[in-house]
């Protein structure tokens, strides 16, 4: 799978960017990124943060046949892999020419500089010598993997202990750590790999107050963006002197940095396994925790508290003398102290005020319908049924005096109401004809 390519509009806002001293990360030009180094629970397993490029690197070691031309010297082999985990454009299974370079670039660094005492890795001239093998995995692509592959080899050597050995004629002992304590490697120095990225040449012609000036345009330790819009990757520039001049008094002060982190990290492991204290990947990455409405704490100073509290109690206002007593709005209620009126008897007035209205309307209705009876009583006793056949006719007579005087007493609206009654059962009657 091929990286996604940058387009025209990135491109050049990148080199606009770069023109004017600015980095999308906010760094100056010659700033390095944040290095993190943090080792794993055995001896020469490290991990390398660059930034966001992450190297993993491991030491291991073997007894072998010596070279022929180099009898009494050991080996080293150093390998860096670029797995797809890193990157999408890695691919598996193919070395790239990135892969190649980056290979001969360590090398270089580390074996040809003879940073490591190669005879002190002999056993027996011309017959077992230790082999070193640093393989280097990349985690995390994201720009400048020859600094962090560098940093990272160089720090697993430096942490590495290979078992102990005894020699008794022609036999050769290996111990284990539990019998002897593992010996460390022979270092004289630690070989630090600084990149730089140049743009334009690395000259950049800039005017001021109608004169111009040549400027070196060039960036330490370019990330990903940046190494797709510089002038080649490791190599194929040509360079004035100057500018590898400037590069090699830039390069002292950065090594100088790293190496002085080296070696804080390695002592702090160092003490750290002494006193059995907890060391490996797992404590040495921070825990991440993404939480809302996050505070930062707030540092309290809690001595003296018990004297600052009686001295706020002594310098309060004594409290008042006025003790509240209790007021009855009504029965079962009471109110202590000032404040806002009880609602509870207005609640208790309310329901019953509801309860005396549903009451009288029960009573009311009650009455309506005794009367209603009576009424009905009246009429069936003054209608006179002729017979049951469907022609018959209802002859319904006046109800005497007597009957009216009975009627003083019920309201208007319940004589209404009976007439409707009536009226009703009269067009009902008059329909069935």
């Amino acid at each position: 799978m091929k990286e996604t390519p940058l387009s025209n509009c990135e491109r050049r806002f990148l080199l606009r960017a770069i023109e004017e001293r600015k980095r999308l990360d906010g760094r100056q030009s010659y700033d390095y990124r944040n290095v993190r180094i943090s080792f794993g629970a055995d001896y020469g397993c490290c991990i390398v943060e660059l930034g966001r490029t992450r190297v993993l690197g491991q030491v291991s070691c073997e007894l072998v046949s010596p070279k022929l031309n180099r009898a009494t010297e050991g080996i080293l082999f150093f390998n860096l892999e670029l797995s797809p985990m890193a990157a999408p454009a890695f691919e598996p299974g193919r070395q790239p020419e990135l892969l190649v370079k980056l290979n001969r670039l360590l090398e270089r660094c580390l074996r040809n500089s003879k940073c490591i005492d190669t005879e002190s890795l002999c056993v027996v001239a011309g017959v077992k010598v230790w082999q070193i093998r640093v393989d280097l995995h990349l985690l995390n692509h994201d720009g400048n993997i020859i600094d962090a592959a560098s940093i990272a080899a160089i720090v697993a050597l430096c942490h590495f202990r290979r078992p102990d050995v005894s020699v008794q004629g022609e036999e050769v002992t290996l111990y284990t750590p539990e019998e002897r304590d593992p010996v460390p490697l022979s270092i004289h120095h630690m070989p630090i790999c600084v990149s730089f990225a140049f743009f334009q040449q690395g000259l950049h012609l800039t005017i001021v107050s109608y004169s111009t000036m040549v400027q070196d345009l060039l960036l330490v330790d370019p990330s990903e963006r940046e190494e797709r819009v510089m002038d080649g990757l490791y190599g194929g520039i040509m360079l004035l002197k100057d500018q590898v001049l400037r590069c090699s008094k830039i390069t002292g002060v950065k090594v100088a940095e790293i190496t002085e982190l080296i070696q804080k990290a390695l002592e702090n492991d160092r003490k750290v396994r002494k006193e059995g204290g907890k060391f490996g990947f797992a404590e040495s990455i921070p825990n991440q925790k993404i939480s809302a409405f996050k505070m930062e704490r707030a540092p309290v100073d809690t001595n003296d508290v018990e004297e600052q509290a009686e001295e706020i109690i002594t310098k309060a206002d004594p409290p008042s003398d006025v003790v509240a007593k209790p007021i009855l709005r009504m029965p079962g209620t009471a109110q202590i102290g000032e404040g806002l009126e009880n609602s509870w008897g207005d609640f208790e007035e309310s329901e019953r005020e509801e309860e005396e209205e549903g009451n009288s309307d029960d009573a009311t209705t009650s009455g309506g319908q005794k009367m209603e009876t009576e009424e009905i009583n009246i009429v069936n006793d003054d209608t006179i049924i002729l017979s049951d056949s469907e022609e018959e006719e209802v002859v319904i007579l006046e109800p005497e005096e007597t009957h009216k005087k009975t009627r003083t007493h019920i309201t208007a609206k319940q004589e209404n109401s009976s007439k409707k009654a009536f009226n009703k059962k009269r067009k009902k009657k008059r329909a069935t004809h």
